[in-house]
């Protein structure tokens, strides 16, 4: 079997006994800005096995400001988010649409359908990494930076034919985008909404499946046709939809399962879908001793390891420690010891 990268997360995904457990960081500007030559000796030690593709385009975008800077940032659609500190991402306050006259002029960013496609071919080709795609489809979340999270959780209640408009356009647009990152040379499309609180999903799993699971289920067919794996992250409790997102053909997804339980989630979904990460966050990653996050590690490998089936992801955010993140991806590598973390 090969170390290659990109087929170690292909095995991975397959289930096919992978000679070793892949991995792969995320990283928040924070961590970047607060622990540079940290990070440096981590990358070096624990490189990723999975990458991003380049957002390159041959239109200019409509953004204005900084993403992970404090302030106000205008994004690709045109959606306003205000940033309290430097190194994280903002919140929506001010609506793209107001009211629901403001359709009339509402129009998704077609600049981002004109992607830079050999310039990314030419990244893929020159890696050994399992390539995601350079862009989020995300139509919860797009819904809620267009009308405010608030209002959106009362449109999905209430469900005003003005809605189901704006979701056609929303969607309509995402197929074409995908389609377009799909002809590309990247390994797999990702998908990013957020449906969880601590506890319990934001709406009831229904409103989920009437409204969003035939959207997910088209942009997986969409990524099929072209022979592409399908990634998805999700925070909070979501435990209700993933039978869903199995079912739609997600392959992979990155998820808070500390939340939610990682026997339980063994018990329901061990080997129906790959795991990719994520190591508590909340506690373990700012607060945890080495030996507490060796112990969660082992009981994610332990729970949901199928041979193969685990991406050993975690998240170098806000208020994590270096050292944490380093224990995480030791007890990940001395798993690997074992035939790739076969027990």
């Amino acid at each position: 079997m090969s170390n290659n990268s990109r087929e170690l997360v292909r095995r991975t995904l397959e289930f096919s006994a992978p000679d070793r457990i892949p991995r792969q960081i995320w990283l928040l500007p924070w961590a970047e800005n607060k622990y540079p030559e940290e990070l440096i000796q981590i990358k070096k030690q624990f490189p990723d096995d999975l990458v991003s593709a380049p957002a390159l385009y041959t239109r200019p975008l409509r953004v204005q400001g900084e993403r992970y800077t404090r302030g106000e940032y205008v994004d690709e659609w045109g959606c306003t988010f205000t940033n309290p500190q430097d190194g994280i991402i903002g919140i929506v306050h001010k609506p793209l649409v107001g009211d629901w006259q403001g359709l009339d002029t509402f129009e998704p960013p077609e600049d981002m359908l004109h992607v830079d496609i050999e310039g990314i071919n030419r990244f893929c080709r020159e890696t050994d990494q399992f390539v995601l795609a350079g862009h989020v489809v995300r139509p919860f979340e797009r819904l809620q930076f267009i009308r405010t999270m608030e209002q959106a959780l009362i449109d999905l209640m209430e469900q005003p034919s003005e809605l189901f408009e704006l979701l056609e356009r929303m969607h309509t647009f995402y197929c074409k985008e995908i389609e377009v990152w799909a002809r590309t040379d990247v390994d797999a499309i990702a998908l990013m909404d957020d449906w969880g609180t601590q506890q319990a999903m934001l709406l009831h799993p229904d409103i989920f499946r009437q409204v969003f699971k035939p959207m997910y289920r088209d942009y997986v067919e969409i990524a099929r046709r072209y022979g592409k794996y399908v990634f998805m992250h999700s925070d909070g409790y979501i435990m209700d939809i993933i039978p869903d997102l199995i079912e739609v053909g997600v392959d992979s997804l990155n998820a808070q399962i500390f939340c939610m339980g990682v026997e339980e989630l063994g018990k329901r979904f061990k080997g129906k879908i790959t795991v990719w990460g994520e190591i508590d966050r909340q506690h373990l990653l700012a607060h945890g001793t080495a030996a507490e996050i060796e112990a969660a590690v082992q009981s994610v490998w332990h729970h949901l390891y199928a041979p193969g089936g685990v991406i050993a992801q975690c998240e170098f955010g806000l208020e994590a420690h270096p050292d944490s993140i380093r224990a995480v991806f030791a007890a990940w590598d001395e798993l690997s010891s074992y035939r790739g973390g076969d027990d």
